[in-house]
This record gives C-alpha cells, sequence and structure tokens, in this order.
C-alpha cells in the first residue's frame, strides 16, 4: 500500500436499492474522516464498468474497496479478481433468504482471491467501514487519532451498571 494520507476508500454497490444499507457505511467513515467515492457497478448488469472500475483502481489512489451485493453477490469476489487491493465484501440483506445466499456466495471464495467478508446489512455495513478505516490507518495518523478517538468514545458510552 502506498505512504500516501489521501488513500481513499471506494463504496461500490450492485444498485440502487443497495443504497440503504451503503448510506451507513458513507455516514461512519464522514465521522472518522476517511475520503471515500460512491459507485453503483453491477457485475452482472455493467461489467464493463465493474472491469474498467477494478482495474484501474490502484492507479486511482483508492486504498480499500467496500463492495455490497445482494442475490447472487458476485460483485465483491469480481472485483477481487481484478485488483490486488483489499476488497470487504457486505452481504445485503434479501427478501427472498434474507441475505443468507449473499453471504455464502461473498464467503466462499476459491482460494487466491480473498474477499473480507462482513455481516449481513446494517451491522456488516457499519462494520466494513471501521475495518477500512483501520486499513488506511495504518498509513494515515490523522485516521488513526479519528478511529482511536471513536472507539475510546464508544467504550466510555458502555454504563457500568443498568438502570
Amino acid at each position: 500500500m502506498k505512504k500516501n494520507k489521501s488513500l481513499k476508500v471506494s463504496i461500490v454497490m450492485g444498485s440502487q436499492s443497495d443504497y440503504k444499507t451503503m448510506q451507513l457505511t458513507e455516514k461512519t467513515l464522514k465521522k472518522i474522516g476517511v475520503s471515500f467515492e460512491t459507485k453503483i457497478i453491477s457485475a452482472h448488469r455493467t461489467p464493463k464498468r465493474m472491469y474498467e472500475f477494478a482495474s484501474t483502481a490502484e492507479q486511482n489512489n483508492i486504498g480499500v474497496i467496500i463492495a455490497g451485493a445482494g442475490g447472487s453477490a458476485h460483485l465483491p469476489g469480481m472485483i477481487a479478481a481484478l485488483t490486488p487491493l483489499p476488497v470487504l465484501g457486505i452481504p445485503i440483506e434479501s427478501k427472498k433468504l434474507k441475505g443468507l445466499d449473499s453471504l455464502l456466495s461473498i464467503a466462499q471464495m476459491p482460494k487466491g482471491i480473498p474477499v473480507g467478508t462482513l455481516a449481513i446489512g446494517e451491522d456488516g455495513a457499519i462494520n466494513a467501514a471501521l475495518l477500512a478505516a483501520a486499513i488506511i490507518a495504518n498509513t494515515n495518523p490523522t485516521v488513526k487519532k479519528n478511529l482511536n478517538n471513536l472507539r475510546i468514545q464508544q467504550t466510555k458510552a458502555v454504563k457500568k451498571k443498568p438502570k
């Protein structure tokens, strides 16, 4: 990874309907002060767009890619096959199988093409942002400080005794 403070996170999703979940990723990255971009890229409906994005992501100063996908959920794996960058996959909750289909598609990658797979839905969207921020923090002291402060605040928010 480049020793470059300006590395950003790219948030991609398969369709507009995924944005409801992926907005939580944006919100979390904003809170930590991580630069990001957001795009709709479908592995099935816009394969040329996906190929172009993935094959140029590293030269476009992307440090981590967060890919949300539902159903067959091929987007994270296909992007991971085309770039050496870390790819974090968020299974989007679906009506039919509640996101289990997406989870299995993202988690069951063949050896040699890793995708860091997070929880289904909202928890996964937030945790993907935190994990991406931790990766970016390796080369960005400001993000590291902000992430540490967020964790301290989270710890302080836990009550010592029930009321």
